[in-house]
């Protein structure tokens, strides 16, 4: 055994409360290793006095393997809800006890030689808001998505999506406008929105706030917002916000009395200056680069300095006017990697003291463990899984084998509570749309489609993907959405609302059903996945190719009667089914 490969830490992802009385025990080890695991585990005050401490010997299940680790898995309800456990390590010719002083050929006979979960305490226990499991997202950047209010439009609106986005012009849309268009969001299936920022600031993308306690004029004002809020909500519809908490705009009023008075501005700790006098925004243009820290290097976007108590009071005082005055359901807090851990504790329970189920998304396009801690945020925005679906279904740049070996590695990245809520999403107002990443073709967007809706998570769509729409990277993405049905692409439409259907009819497709890929088709270009719940086990076959492929069905499908989901058709037993080009299937099991 390469016992340096042996992995597992107590807490993070490796130990940790699911719930109020179970526990999750990971383990890694490296490849092709190790044949089998045995959680070893006992209460540690549990001892005799012939045998030493008592423990029980259980099977771990292995959950999937990577390019260079299997994971080992195991749930125990310590009835007194804390725990001493090692790990028994079979391989073809060793057996070795893995415990926190190290291994062993016998097992030790002192509970203190384990590895310790001290107490289940319920109030550590990560738990994120029940109803974010079930919900599906609709991404609106405000300023595309309609124009509902002409009177609100800013000097030199253009007319709508007559020209192409710039980073600069503006084409009117309005709360007033996304309020006209809940219904097209109800027909589809949305059960969240999440809004880019609506605070009064210069840009059409508004990250540069000027003032966080208003509504920008062209969105409107706050009885508006309030009444789209109530809109919302009679529709069973929550509403998240952007929070920009890690910079300000250039022409937020702090920000400006220190370019006005320097050194002796009031202001001058709320930001991070490294020398006076401040770099004029028109002298910042090309190669200068500002002289105080901003998003990266962005003139117009100045760090806050988040560690001032004056701008921590600020900023948690904006995080709690809005969920008490207009009952939003959640906060997406941007470039929230860059802030500081302690300023986020406190956020946290500013908000959850006033709602105690209000959703808490960070931005972050990494590893996000210490972000994950049950502190902090409930989930955050889960690019890593992004690219993974549009590599191996988009671009074809990762094969079957790869994609399932990087999907592992990261559907074990954090507990399973963290998985359950984390925001999945195949593009936003920051990346190409998916129909341009993926050449124009629709038959490979349904696929990513579908890996986005049945992986563990909480899905969203950026406006204007479910009817087809494209575009390059920013400002190319932002394109005003298209409201002519003619120019809609509706059978698209149509699947991703049958999609959203599935999900919410199907207790085993979405995030409440366990996954388990199929390794028996490693060598086959067909990706399979199976999903499980006590009640309903289904299967995903997905062909990503140009070529039809035959596939070998799984021991537990074969030969019984099946009901394939989409086309609501009852499958004849087989051993093998065929997949067509770029088509995918899934099948129930009766």
């Amino acid at each position: 055994m390469q016992k340096e490969a042996i992995y597992h830490r107590p807490k993070n992802e490796f130990a940790y409360a699911y719930n109020e009385k179970d526990l999750h025990i990971r383990l890694k080890t490296k490849k092709d290793d190790v044949e089998d695991v045995e959680l070893l585990y006992g209460d540690p005050y549990e001892w005799d006095n012939e045998a030493g401490w008592l423990f029980q010997a259980e099977k771990m299940m292995k959950t999937g393997s990577d390019e260079l680790f299997d994971y080992w898995f195991k749930e125990v309800s310590p009835p007194f809800r804390r725990l001493r456990y090692g790990f028994r390590l079979h391989s073809k010719n060793e057996c070795l006890t893995y415990t926190e002083r190290g291994f062993y050929e016998d097992s030790p006979a002192d509970a203190g030689f384990y590895f310790c979960f001290p107490f289940l305490n319920e109030v550590d226990v990560f738990a994120p808001p029940e109803w974010v499991k079930d919900t599906v997202w609709y991404q609106i950047f405000p300023e595309r998505f309609a124009n509902g209010d002409k009177s609100l439009n800013p000097d030199g609106t253009l007319p709508w999506g007559s020209t192409s986005p710039t980073p600069t012009n503006f084409f009117g849309g309005d709360l007033v406008g996304i309020e006209n268009h809940l219904d097209y969001l109800s027909q589809l299936g949305i059960s969240g929105i999440y809004l880019t920022p609506i605070f009064k600031a210069h840009s059409n993308h508004k990250y540069d706030t000027i003032d966080y306690m208003e509504i920008d004029p062209q969105f409107g004002t706050k009885d508006t917002f309030k009444h789209f809020v109530k809109a919302c909500h009679a529709r069973g519809i929550r509403v998240m916000l952007d929070a920009v908490f890690n910079h300000s705009g250039y022409y937020f009023e702090p920000f400006q009395d220190v370019l006005k008075n320097g050194k002796d501005s009031n202001y001058r700790e709320w930001f991070h200056i490294h020398e006076f006098p401040i770099t004029k925004i028109e002298e910042a243009d090309g190669d200068v680069r500002p002289n105080y820290d901003a998003f990266a290097f962005v003139p117009t976007m100045p760090k806050l300095n988040t560690e001032h108590p004056e701008v921590k009071e600020y900023l948690l005082n904006v995080a709690a006017y809005w969920i008490r005055e207009f009952d939003i359901d959640g906060w997406r807090l941007d470039v929230a990697n860059e802030i500081d851990h302690s300023f986020w504790r406190e956020f946290r329970k500013v908000v959850k003291d006033i709602k105690p189920d209000a959703y808490i998304l960070g931005e972050i396009w990494h590893d996000s463990m210490p972000w994950l801690l049950g502190d902090q945020f409930d989930a955050v925005m889960n690019y890593p899984v992004t690219n993974a679906i549009i590599d191996f279904a988009g671009k074809h740049s990762i094969n079957n084998k790869a994609f399932i070996e990087q999907l592992t590695k990261l559907l074990h990245m954090y507990p399973r509570s963290v998985q359950e809520v984390a925001f999945n999403l195949l593009g936003s107002h920051d990346t190409p749309r998916i129909l341009t990443l993926s050449a124009n073709d629709e038959d490979l967007v349904k696929l990513q489609l579908l890996l986005q809706f049945s992986l563990p998570g909480t899905p969203c769509i950026y406006y204007g993907d479910e009817i087809g729409m494209t575009g390059g990277a920013d400002p190319g993405c932002r394109e005003c959405m298209v409201w002519d049905e003619e120019k809609q692409n509706q059978p698209l439409f149509k699947y991703v609302q049958q999609l959203i259907q599935l999900r919410t009819q199907s207790e085993a497709f979405g995030t409440r059903g366990d996954l388990t890929f199929v390794s028996t088709n490693l060598t086959s270009p067909l990706l399979s996945y199976i999903k499980v719940t006590k009640n309903e086990q289904l299967l995903f076959i997905i062909n990503a190719e140009r070529e039809s492929h035959e596939f070998e069905l799984p021991d537990e499908f074969i030969n019984l009667p099946m009901k394939e989901l989409f086309s609501e058709q009852v499958m004849e037993p087989s051993a093998k089914i065929r997949i067509g080009s770029k088509q995918a299937i899934v099948l129930k099991k009766l």
